[in-house]
């Protein structure tokens, strides 16, 4: 949002702000004559058709989701109903309305993941676009889906579109669920630090700023009907990672003692292996690359969560 707003393209943000979603992430561009909020839930096809027709909705990028794999295992409704009939009503009101224009600048582009193709061995070559979908969880089994009604839509209804998967985000304005901001947080807390099984599982990190840049590559020089993968190349096991963070605080913090927080609790219910992408196809047609260093992301992402969480509590 904030890159496309700086590139002066006149965004629509619609966000039905469930307990991950926050008003003050959007402080920064709150002014901003270009950007307008609306706070409706996807799931609400009514709700959907009146955006289009009241901004002229004309391209769509389509991030909503319930996305923690932890709370599909728990209860995968809430993730069937957003992810599936929400992407659904998203496309009907975008196939509505477009059917109506004349206008050839359209494009739906539908954010996705690379957990819908399972999990990799260590020997295996990174997942690419002819990669076949196997899910494991429910949150992964519901955005195979979503990606499933997008090439559906395209073929049946001609709606212009293409599909992102990406690997593992990191960086600032992250809900505290997921892994990296969890462990600071606990680290800041003085509180254990979960690691899944043995810690060894595999994932390949990418900067959200460089994800959002070839999400918005992708949408502006993708081929109508193709699929993207974003990734880094930057693998990590889960337990590398966490010790490294807890190395980073232990610097930030002047403190020695944080790697005692780390406690191995029972393995997540059918956990992949190993997650990494090949982003070739996206390096040679888009032309996006990742410009973000890992150490250096890795370190400013701390220290952005050790002033935030810092701030909230006082």
């Amino acid at each position: 949002m904030r890159q496309l707003i700086s590139a002066d393209r006149q965004v629509v943000v619609v966000d039905s702000l469930t307990y991950a979603g926050s008003l003050a992430n959007l402080e920064s561009v709150a002014g901003a004559s270009n950007f307008c909020f609306v706070q409706e839930d996807i799931c609400h096809a009514d709700a959907m058709r009146r955006v289009f027709a009241e901004f002229g909705v004309s391209q769509v990028i389509h991030l909503a989701a319930e996305s923690h794999v932890d709370r599909s295992i728990d209860n995968g409704m809430p993730f069937i109903q957003t992810n599936v009939i929400g992407t659904a009503n998203l496309l009907e009101a975008a196939r509505l309305a477009w059917s109506k224009s004349g206008s050839t600048s359209h494009r739906f582009t539908h954010v996705s993941t690379d957990e819908v193709y399972g999990d990799l061995s260590e020997a295996e070559p990174g997942f690419t676009e002819k990669s076949p979908y196997r899910p494991s969880s429910p949150y992964s089994a519901s955005k195979a889906a979503s990606d499933h009604l997008v090439t559906a839509w395209g073929r049946t209804h001609q709606l212009p579109y293409v599909i992102t998967n990406c690997s593992n985000n990191y960086g600032p304005f992250q809900f505290p669920e997921k892994l990296i901001p969890l462990t600071i947080a606990r680290c800041l807390e003085g509180q254990s630090i979960p690691v899944y099984g043995n810690g060894q599982q595999i994932r390949d990190w990418i900067h959200v700023s460089d994800h959002a840049r070839g999400v918005i590559m992708a949408h502006e020089k993708g081929l109508n009907g193709e699929s993207y993968l974003l990734g880094s190349r930057n693998e990590q096991r889960n337990l590398d990672l966490v010790r490294r963070i807890c190395d980073e605080m232990n610097d930030l913090l002047g403190r020695d003692d944080l790697h005692r927080l780390i406690t191995f609790v029972e393995d997540r219910k059918g956990h992949d292996l190993r997650y990494a992408i090949d982003p070739t196809k996206a390096e040679a047609e888009l032309g996006w690359a990742p410009e973000i260093d890992f150490s250096s992301g890795l370190r400013t992402t701390i220290e952005w969560y050790v002033n935030r969480f810092r701030g909230e509590a006082s």
